[in-house]
């Protein structure tokens, strides 16, 4: 099974360098792309279900350097199972634009580009989930960083230029101290081995253990949008092209809270910053959702309930408990699913209507019901009504706080409902303006709606209006394929959840460099 490790970032690679000599023979892209991400796909389920039944993690070092010095690849049951989940969020995105470049040409997400950098992309995901030291993890996220760039600057817009360079230079800062900090462990313990930090880390003083404790935590909270530093997000992600933005929602920021899992729980179990974490995901929470509130455009609302539930994910980390890892794992594929799906329906809203302004868009209830489903139950599902993955990850947040019982975990209990409530406010309202007002003239009580929120009027991107154009088939397919995916999250949670509390009392236990240093590949 050692063999298949490397294959996961391999695979993509091999996959973009067919995609960019194809050039423009769209058919060949297209296939190349769908055939890599399904055959990852396969490769995390045959790596989860051997990882799971022997609860042993599977470590290659590639190339068959030994420990420290070759890189090694590390999948254990979070890193089989993130991968996994990200293929099949990267498959619907992918079938998605293939629908939309067929509609509407290069424009958007041109052929030639989009296929070799949305493969890199991927290959930058994986080899992030299953980096064994942090020099390789920087790696990951390096060619993340280069890949989205192109991929949020698709079109060359004016809006997207912008964006663009917010976006890397922010993402610049988090790699300086990203390296900065690798650096100074390299030079402090002698290694960039994950395994071999953990088990050199307490020759280091308290005092230094925390800088370079709170500079990794920093790097990645930024990546992570964790308030404070979460403000580039909500105008970075709206300006991209539909696909470019579900995938961007959907997984990028995930990459950044595994990385926060993997050093809190592997790197700094002794080093103690949960009540600084608490509080730090008390603020993401209710900052994040009262944003989306004050939004008039559904990609922001988006964007803004993204940041707010990435506050959900560090408030389990914080719990430091098993129980606690095990529900942020749960929660993290619960994340990953539903809100992608909701950034590809609102694609769908968006050439339906010819706009993604709540103010603008009405009348879709009877003219695209299909449209309304397909926004409506992932929407209640982010919002955590029961019975939903929403709800159940929710809950197992809670329950996992109040067995520590302290009173802080309590308050952070109370803002948890609070962001739940007023997520699904926003939603609903949303949802409301959106399909339920009717386009003929409307009645006493819709105009009093409207003048409810009329305050929206001054929010951004409240008037924008663009063409509306013809949906196809694949693309309403691939979101309801997506959609189906968030209810079978539902459906399964059970199992889901038992894997998910096997993976908490995984990661709470060290990993020593004997498990690394096995069986080696090439």
């Amino acid at each position: 099974m050692n063999a298949l490790v490397p294959l996961i970032v391999t695979l993509p690679l091999l996959g973009a360098a067919v995609a960019l000599v194809a050039g423009r023979r769209r058919r060949v892209q297209v296939a190349a792309s769908v055939i890599t991400l399904s055959a990852v796909l396969i490769i995390a389920a045959i790596l989860l279900v051997t990882v799971d039944a022997s609860g042993v993690p599977l470590a290659v070092s590639v190339g068959g350097w030994p420990v420290p010095f070759g890189i090694v690849l590390y999948v254990d049951r979070l890193a089989a199972l993130l991968v996994g989940v990200s293929a099949v969020v990267l498959l619907a995105v992918l079938l998605f634009s293939v629908g939309q470049g067929s509609a509407d040409g290069d424009g958007e997400t041109p052929v030639t580009i989009f296929h070799p950098t949305y493969l890199i992309l991927s290959a930058g995901i994986f080899n992030a989930f299953i980096a064994g030291d942090l020099f390789n993890l920087y790696v990951g996220f390096e060619i993340l960083l280069v890949a989205s760039f192109v991929l949020i600057t698709l079109g060359g817009t004016e809006s997207r230029i912008r964006t663009g360079v917010v976006y890397i230079v922010v993402s610049l800062v988090s790699s300086v101290i990203f390296l900065a900090a690798i650096a100074m462990i390299y030079g402090a313990l002698g290694t960039v081995n994950m395994a071999q930090i953990a088990e050199r880390m307490d020759q280091l003083p308290q005092s230094t253990q925390l800088v370079l404790h709170l500079m990794l935590l920093i790097a990645f909270a930024i990546k992570a949008a964790v308030f404070p530093l979460s403000f580039w997000l909500p105008d970075s992600y709206p300006t991209a092209p539909a696909p470019v933005t579900a995938v961007f929602a959907g997984l990028l920021t995930k990459v950044g809270v595994y990385a926060m899992i993997r050093t809190e729980t592997q790197l700094f179990p002794s080093n103690d910053v949960n009540t600084l974490l608490l509080i730090v995901g008390l603020a993401t929470m209710i900052i994040g959702i009262l944003g989306a509130i004050a939004q008039a455009e559904l990609k922001r609302i988006l964007s803004f309930t993204l940041v707010s539930h990435i506050g959900y994910m560090v408030f389990g980390l914080a719990i430091a408990t098993p129980a606690g890892f095990g529900a942020v794992a749960y929660y993290i594929v619960h994340h990953i699913v539903v809100q992608t799906t909701l950034f590809l329906a609102v694609g769908l809203i968006e050439r339906r209507a010819g706009s993604t302004s709540i103010l603008k868009v009405k009348g879709l209830m009877r003219a695209a019901p299909l449209l309304a489903v397909l926004f409506f139950i992932p929407a209640i599902n982010l919002g955590g009504l029961p019975p939903f993955s929403g709800f159940i990850g929710k809950y197992a947040l809670f329950n996992a706080a109040a067995a520590v019982g302290t009173p802080l975990m309590i308050v952070l209990i109370a803002g948890g409902i609070l962001t739940s409530l007023l997520t699904l406010y926003a939603l609903m309202r949303a949802w409301n303006l959106s399909f339920w007002r009717e386009e003929e003239d409307l009645s006493e009580s819709e105009r009093e709606t409207v003048e409810r929120f009329d305050y929206l009027q001054a929010a951004p991107a409240a008037g924008t209006v663009t063409q509306k154009r013809v949906i196809p088939r694949i693309m309403t397919a691939a979101t309801a394929g997506m959609v189906a995916v968030t209810i079978a999250l539902t459906v399964f949670a059970g199992p889901l959840y038992d894997l998910c509390a096997r993976i908490g009392t995984g990661i709470s236990e060290p990993v020593h460099v004997s498990q690394l240093t096995g069986e080696v590949g090439g």
